[in-house]
């Protein structure tokens, strides 16, 4: 996440258990639902089996895109996001992914 946010994005964490605490300066939302803004990409920080149900909310909120992270694969899922538009990553890192590119 910080990675992320010290490379020019808005980061906004979700995780329902953790709803309304503090993580690097930003609230904690329940659901990708409760972003303010149109959303650009869903980061998927969940177990495989867990990971549909991440793609399901980016898909309602018409997300951009989808990224799920190394050793998150859900071919099902990813299929479903291609197939509403969305453009989808999966297992890779975003870290990895600036540092292959030359981005940072």
């Amino acid at each position: 996440m910080r990675f992320l946010q010290n490379n020019g994005h808005k980061v906004f964490p979700i995780n329902p258990v953790c709803a309304g605490q503090t993580i690097n300066q930003e609230t904690v939302l329940k659901t990708i639902e409760e972003v303010p803004v149109p959303v650009d990409m869903v980061d998927i920080f969940r177990r495989s089996e867990h990971a549909g149900e991440a793609v399901d909310e980016a898909i309602k909120v018409n997300a951009k895109t989808v990224w799920m992270q190394l050793d998150v694969i859900d071919v099902a899922a990813a299929d479903r996001a291609k197939q509403a538009g969305l453009d989808v990553i999966m297992d890779r890192c975003p870290v990895i992914e600036y540092r292959r590119l030359g981005m940072v």
